[in-house]
């Protein structure tokens, strides 16, 4: 019998933390809680405590620890803001670090995590995207896995098995186009952002919903596949597929293609980030094809979609510059859902961000630090302009 695998949570009470935790319900005494790491929703906290018996819990929000600390009937250790985070990702049993964080946020814990030679399940792509160089060469050095729990980064993990590096013509990254799929670009200053919300396919967060209405999502993605999977930027392709059926592919060098397929369910990859290299039986929805005898495949306009096309522009300057339209995303996004900016003038600002600030070509943890506080600042100093 497989011993029980102990795992801490960055961010358990948004979209992704629940679904885990869904998931780790279900596989039953293969995994113990340690840390479960929240901001605000102490709400959902109380019966994910009740529910799994965590051995602490982390508050980040200084105000909604003290009301937590005040009201709850929880033995266990109770830690609060950004060391905190740090504490629970870099405890000593845990076996495996989830991180759902949102933004850079994701970024220090999980350096300090991989310090200790602790496997990620990364659900913050924006830990990649950031600190890309430093976060792979840090899970090379310490030999600690890196399982993504994106469902395309999922899909090539698992297209790749048995396959020998050298024959990867090209992955191809699909994406749904999001809500604003079939909207001309004429018209998206009047995009709203109840509407920028409808994501046809998918549930998830404020911020990826809007990252997947603006492509910005799909850009994040492909500097992500850049470092996870150690291909030339050219390698990196993406096409809209608007059913989300196929989840990604990859094409070899005598021209075949494999795909993996599924629903929607951010499930399935969280599930296989968990018990990796294994597919666990699990009772999520089965696929039935003939509701499905139609998947189609449209090009990526890069002119109408300006943020997927700063993501390519940026991995290929490279340095500080991911790190740098990455946080002037984080700004105009969070800009545009308080409905201080129109949804055309979020690419315009992180552009704004890419061609004003100076690049540093091979950052230290602490350059790429300063570099996303300055980022934001100066983004929301010319949104306030």
């Amino acid at each position: 019998m497989s011993k029980t695998r102990k795992i801490s949570i960055l961010g358990s009470t948004g979209s992704i933390g629940i679904q885990t935790l869904d998931v780790i319900e279900k596989l039953g005494d293969m995994f113990k809680i340690n840390y479960l790491t929240i901001n605000t929703r102490i709400d959902l906290l109380e019966p994910q405590i009740l529910k799994f018996n965590p051995k602490g819990v982390v508050i980040t929000d200084e105000k909604k620890y003290k009301e937590f600390k005040s009201t709850t009937s929880f033995k266990g250790k109770i830690l609060s803001g950004e060391e905190g985070v740090i504490e629970a990702a870099c405890d000593d049993t845990n076996d495996l670090l989830l991180t759902a964080l949102v933004g850079f946020a994701g970024v220090i814990p999980t350096y300090h995590a991989l310090q200790k030679g602790i496997d990620i399940a990364l659900a913050n792509k924006e830990t990649l995207v950031s600190a890309g160089s430093i976060i792979t060469k840090l899970a090379n050095e310490k030999n600690a896995k890196i399982l993504a729990v994106d469902s395309e980064h999922s899909a090539i993990l698992q297209c790749l098995i048995g396959e020998d590096h050298n024959d990867i013509e090209k992955i191809i990254l699909t994406a749904s186009g999001g809500p604003c799929r079939t909207t001309l670009k004429s018209e998206f200053a009047k995009i709203t952002v109840e509407s920028a919300l409808k994501h046809p396919n998918w549930s998830m967060g404020n911020k990826i919903t809007i990252d997947s209405a603006t492509m910005m999502n799909k850009g994040l993605e492909v500097i992500e596949a850049f470092w996870l999977f150690g291909l030339r930027i050219d390698q990196i392709e993406t096409i809209i597929h608007p059913q989300s059926i196929i989840h990604s592919m990859v094409q070899f060098n005598d021209g075949s293609i494999k795909a993996q397929m599924g629903l929607p369910d951010m499930r399935v990859p969280i599930s296989y980030a968990l018990t990796y290299p294994k597919h666990s039986k699990f009772d999520f929805p089965r696929m039935d094809f003939e509701k499905f005898s139609t998947l189609t495949f449209e090009k990526t306009d890069l002119d109408k979609f300006e943020c997927l096309q700063l993501a390519y522009i940026a991995l290929k300057i490279g340095g500080t510059a991911p790190a740098i339209i990455n946080a002037a995303n984080e700004i105009a996004v969070q800009e545009f859902l308080n409905k201080n900016i129109s949804f055309d003038k979020i690419s315009y600002f992180i552009s704004k961000a890419l061609n004003t600030l100076e690049i540093i070509e091979n950052p230290s943890l602490d350059e790429l630090i300063d570099i996303d506080k300055l980022t934001r600042i100066f983004t929301l100093n010319e949104i306030k302009k």
